[in-house]
């Protein structure tokens, strides 16, 4: 298991990825844009939006990943959370697939009393992912990547 921090933005992941790049050193470990996401009904995504990132991560060292990603409106929406500046940041807990049990467990006792955003569920790249407000207002991520 890793703790990562994962950071949200509205439009400014690629400049601000760039720029903790060029603090941090090194080189992305990934890069996806939202277009890169299958069709999904009723989500319409504009030119703009379709160019932001969906999901980047810089490693820092050999223990820490900087990971961080635009929203959009729509997904905003979705999850009952607006964006405010300031407080756009999660824990995000990264297992692996021998880890499922356990990624199912922190998902359960973390939320309990809490928000859930997105249920953990399996998704397009491969994971079980959810994301969630625990009962003191911190936002936590749980990606246990299956393939």
């Amino acid at each position: 298991m890793q703790l990562n921090h994962y950071l949200n933005f509205q439009g400014q992941t690629e400049a601000a990825f760039n720029f903790y790049r060029s603090v941090f050193g090194g080189e992305f470990a990934m890069l996806s844009r939202y277009a890169d996401i299958p069709p999904q009904d009723g989500v319409t995504l504009s030119d703009l939006e379709k160019n932001y990132i969906l999901h980047v991560s810089l490693p820092i060292n050999d223990f820490t990943i900087l990971m961080g990603s635009d929203t959009t409106e729509h997904f905003c929406a979705q999850s009952g959370i607006p964006f405010t500046q300031g407080t756009n940041h999660y824990i995000s807990i990264n297992l692996d697939q021998s880890e499922q049990n356990e990624a199912h467990r922190l998902f359960s006792a973390l939320s309990e009393n809490g928000q859930i955003e997105m249920p953990l569920d399996k998704t397009f790249w491969g994971a079980l992912y959810g994301a969630f407000t625990d009962q003191f207002g911190i936002r936590w991520m749980i990606n246990c990547q299956l393939e």
